[in-house]
């Protein structure tokens, strides 16, 4: 059974919506932050990066920091940027791009279905990376960017949500990456029934943001023991849809080194476990079990042997796995794909032009394009309560940060 719960978000007024609502601050080239936090002063970037302009300096992702993020929050509220509501509310969400639309519910999430494993995972957490994140959360007090989770399809969610955004929207805005944002406030009459709908599933992705779930979940066990009563604290800011509509995206790789081989015997290694065929100009693979290789000048088709195909388990059987398990590591003699600065990664998102550019350039050796994870191959790996290999998946959609902001200490 899934429990959702409405919250008071805190959010930015209609007029100033488009002007708040942010991509995370990581995202963003230098330059282009940069240019936003001075062109902008009701950016929610301004609170994530509270020393631009000042001459205060304090060091990244430490308590001094996360103070001054959280006076940065407080003024945005005296302002009147960010107001919030009067009463425990759920929101439905849309966004809208060029192929896709996404719509879902933004709410919040159970801490204790989280450690019963009914919210499942499949990525493992860096420990300092969570604890740095609690420490900010237990700073600032609030969730500014839902955790991206998602459930089987259910004709009787799909259709409530239909229903819920047939009016007119609290927000409406186009943001220049022509993307379309919209949000509705469900009325108080419909809370219940959304709530027995969701009651109905039995559990829920992660699709994206592990670590920002982890580090909730870590804040609420670590104020359960110095006997912290804020309610919001057994929930997470959360948005959920259903897997159907999830757009999930390759990590494809960039190689720098061929490990001492020269091209032919490169070759000739990989031949031993995979069908290597030469093909005209650059493709994506067509299907599981087929990578594309740009090598030099020159593009192939890369198709697995059918003995290194181990379908019995559901990590070894993926794609990136095996291009780890028979090239990187034992021909590239690259093993540890977090911390080998001899592999880097892109989404599937960016044009396989860009790759084949940084090959001929002489920055890279090689590229690897690889075809997309599939959802049931995702939900296989985090039943069997197992980690998907490093930079598997790119899910799209990408929220924005400061549109619905849970207030951790309520």
């Amino acid at each position: 059974m899934t429990k959702i719960q409405p919250f008071r978000a805190i959010r930015p007024t209609r007029d100033k919506v488009h002007l708040v609502a942010a991509r995370p601050f990581y995202s963003y080239k230098k330059n282009v932050l940069e240019a936003k936090l001075e062109d902008n002063p009701f950016t929610f970037l301004h609170i994530i990066n509270p020393e631009f302009g000042s001459k205060i300096t304090t060091k990244p992702n430490s308590i001094e920091r996360f103070e001054l993020v959280s006076e940065r929050y407080k003024e945005f509220i005296d302002k009147g940027i960010l107001i919030q509501e009067d009463v425990p509310t759920f929101y439905v969400y849309r966004q809208s791009k060029p192929g896709h639309v996404f719509t879902g519910l933004i709410c919040g999430a159970s801490v204790e279905e989280y450690l019963h494993d009914s919210i499942k995972k499949h990525e493992a957490t860096l420990t300092s990376r969570e604890q740095m994140f609690t420490d900010y959360l237990n700073v600032v007090g609030y969730n500014a960017e839902p955790v991206l989770l998602a459930h089987k399809s259910s004709k009787e969610i799909s259709d409530l949500l239909s229903s819920f955004v047939s009016v007119r929207p609290e927000y409406e805005f186009t943001t220049t990456d022509l993307v379309t944002h919209e949000l509705w406030k469900l009325p108080q009459a419909e809370a219940e029934a959304i709530q027995q709908a969701f009651e109905k599933l039995s559990e829920l992705y992660i699709a994206d943001g592990h670590h920002r779930s982890a580090s909730s979940v870590r804040l609420q066990q670590q104020r359960k023991k110095e006997g912290s009563q804020f309610a919001n604290e057994n929930s997470f800011l959360a948005y959920i849809i259903d897997e159907a509509q999830l757009d999930i995206l390759e990590f494809n790789r960039l190689v720098k080194t061929m490990n001492g081989l020269s091209q032919e015997a490169f070759l000739e290694l990989i031949s031993q476990h995979f069908i290597i065929e030469k093909i005209d100009g650059c493709a994506k693979p067509v299907k599981n079990h087929q990578f594309t290789l740009c090598l030099d000048e020159n593009w192939y088709r890369v198709s697995c042997k059918p003995e290194i195909i181990d379908d019995s388990h559901p990590v070894n059987c993926l794609d990136a796995e095996i291009l780890t398990q028979y090239v990187l590591s034992p021909i590239l003699g690259i093993h540890d794909l977090k911390s080998d600065e001899n592999v880097s990664f892109v989404s599937g998102a960016e044009p396989i032009e860009k790759l084949e550019e940084k090959v001929h350039s002489g920055r890279y050796k090689m590229a690897f394009i690889l075809y997309p994870p599939t959802m049931d191959q995702v939900k296989r790996v985090a039943d069997h309560q197992m980690i998907m290999p490093p930079k598997s998946t790119w899910v799209e959609p990408k929220l924005r940060s400061g549109l619905t902001i849970y207030n951790i200490n309520e």
